[in-house]
């Protein structure tokens, strides 16, 4: 699946070869050239992915990371550190700041797209590409498909996505709004109700193989999808 990616770079030639390599994998992309930049991009609209360039012309990517880390809202967003620094203490620095990669200028499309993947597995496994299974519940992100025990199931783009959390993220209890926020995002205004709506309907989307029965509410809580029946 694709991500929104913040790409923080002030080389405009450096940002714009990023950016158009990025899009050229499904991802759509978002820029800034300086932290304040980066600060507005994250208010506006929470990335899937941050690529953070260490030095930049108001504050040091490490610094940049620490602030995003101590932010509720943003700890958990993936940071990869783009920097021509090599060294080992500059790369201990910047991971210590809290970045989940490092990746040293120059790199290749390839190498970059490869680590983009590997922390949205880490870190937000609903945005990777890898086909999940429990159950004899079967999603293949790549290729849109849900099937149960062999058999396709059809379900909306929407009810797609929620079980695609759902099954990325077992066994622990999400309120709506959490689900809202993880799914449309937390810059999209709908009520939390609208999440029970969709619930029925992945419900009814999965009841064909008995799957249904996974997707379990709690009372006064939220929804939690069972890892075993």
């Amino acid at each position: 699946m694709t991500a929104s990616v913040l790409v923080v770079e002030d080389e405009p030639s450096i940002q714009e070869l990023i950016a158009v390599n990025l899009a050229r994998h499904g991802h759509a992309v978002q820029r800034a050239g300086n932290a304040e930049e980066a600060y507005r991009a994250v208010a506006d609209a929470l990335p899937d992915v941050i690529l953070l360039d260490w030095m930049l012309p108001d504050s040091p990517g490490p610094a940049i990371t620490r602030r995003l880390r101590g932010d509720p809202r943003t700890r958990e967003v993936p940071i990869i550190m783009l920097t021509a620094r090599a060294g080992e203490d500059d790369k201990v620095a910047g991971l210590e700041a809290g970045a989940d990669d490092y990746i040293t200028k120059p790199f290749s499309p390839r190498e970059l797209e490869a680590r983009i993947q590997a922390v949205l597995r880490r870190r937000a496994p609903q945005l990777s590409k890898e086909a999940v299974e429990i159950e004899g519940l079967a999603l293949n992100p790549a290729m849109r498909a849900v099937t149960g025990g062999g058999k396709a199931l059809r379900m909306s783009p929407t009810e797609f996505e929620l079980l695609h959390f759902f099954m990325t993220h077992t066994d622990r209890v999400y309120t709506r709004s959490q689900i809202l926020d993880q799914v449309w995002g937390d810059h999209v205004f709908i009520e939390d109700r609208t999440v029970d709506v969709h619930i029925r309907r992945l419900r009814d989307a999965l009841s064909p193989t008995g799957h249904d029965t996974l997707v379990e509410t709690v009372r006064g809580a939220g929804y939690r999808f069972l890892s075993k029946r």
